[in-house]
């Protein structure tokens, strides 16, 4: 394996893009989980934004990250998945 200059390991471009990946999927995974905590808040004004957030949300997730966006939902036990 190659070191780069400053003695760190060198890992092939793919590693970083499996890792950038892995981090957007739990990122719209927790964006989802706080917009729907947000719905469950008492107060109208805060669940009528959850939902606004939540809905667009839903719209954002590219649709090749969705099954690996879901299963991030069910480990923070989301009620909401993606289709």
């Amino acid at each position: 394996m190659a070191v780069s200059a400053r003695g760190h390991p060198r890992h092939p471009p793919h590693v970083h893009q499996l890792v950038q990946r892995w981090q957007d999927t739990r990122t719209w995974a927790r964006l989802i989980r706080e917009a729907e905590a947000l719905w469950h808040v008492d107060v109208r004004d805060l669940r009528r934004l959850g939902a606004l957030e939540l809905s667009q949300l839903l719209e954002e997730v590219p649709p090749p990250l969705r099954p690996r966006v879901n299963r991030w939902l069910a480990c923070y036990r989301v009620h909401t998945r993606l289709q």
